[in-house]
């Protein structure tokens, strides 16, 4: 009841403007020289925004995926080069088969959708899964080959969607790889770095690898296996909201608090 009615004080004051002149506020405030490069997003609470107000867990899974496209723009006006979305791990698929299958339609679709986005192509922004996409059904593998296919040449933006993906299985991918070209003397043990497992991570053919700033809705505080490699010196960023309900003012305030810490990076 207390969300449903806080949702509703949200649209109406947003029908009366009170919060777009808020926003305009708190992005310009924001110091535009300092906005972080690369963002990755765990997208939380889309089940459990829908239990509160009484509905289905699939309807918070498709005002998720609307979110995520709506995150996007956000990012792109703000000069984030890098997006990545964290919106199926490897563990997901040990929910119910109904709820799995309704993701997977639901995945499909939004490829297909992103790919022939206008704002997408506008922007030159590339689009990419991230993960075990091996796991996948054809259809959904399909999809993103559609939509890697239609932005292959941009390079203005980048977005990651995390699928079928885990932190800790990328890494093993990683060594993996290098434990056949050792095998086959492509490879010396001593020449074993830092550097040699980031260039085999799935996130090697961005710009900015790391992300700055990893955000995650929903109230939990935690990291949930996703860029385990990448994000040893990223700022986190928890917030209270659900993932459907996060707002522009959310991001701002994200960014905001992002531009209020000192980076020392072990130093």
């Amino acid at each position: 009841m207390v969300i449903n009615l806080l949702v509703e004080i949200y649209d109406f004051m947003t029908k009366l403007g009170i919060y777009k002149y808020y926003e305009k506020m708190l992005e310009r405030k924001l110091d535009k020289k300092n906005i972080p490069k690369h963002i990755g997003v765990i997208m939380d609470g889309n089940r459990r925004m829908t239990k509160t107000i009484g509905s289905k867990s699939m309807i918070g899974h498709k005002i998720g995926a609307k979110k995520s496209l709506e995150f996007v723009d956000w990012c792109v006006n703000l000069g984030v080069k890098v997006i990545t979305l964290y919106s199926f791990s490897q563990e997901n698929f040990n929910r119910s088969k109904e709820e799995v299958d309704f993701l997977m339609d639901l995945f499909e679709q939004e490829f297909m959708a992103t790919a022939d986005d206008s704002m997408v192509h506008k922007k030159k922004i590339r689009i990419k899964a991230i993960g075990r996409v091996d796991l996948l059904p054809e259809r959904v593998r399909k999809a993103i080959d559609y939509a890697e296919e239609r932005t292959k040449d941009y390079n203005n933006y980048y977005v990651n969607v995390a699928i079928a993906y885990g932190g800790q299985q990328e890494i093993v991918d990683a060594i993996k790889d290098i434990a056949y070209k050792i095998k086959n003397n492509e490879l010396n043990v001593e020449d074993i770095s830092v550097n040699t497992i980031s260039e085999r991570l799935y996130t090697s053919h961005l710009p900015h690898p790391n992300p700055d700033l990893i955000i995650r809705t929903s109230g939990e505080e935690r990291i949930s296996n996703f860029l385990t490699w990448q994000s040893i010196y990223s700022e986190l960023y928890f917030c209270e909201v659900y993932w459907p309900q996060f707002r522009k003012i959310d991001f701002l305030r994200a960014i905001r608090d992002y531009q209020k810490r000192k980076r020392r990076y072990g130093k």
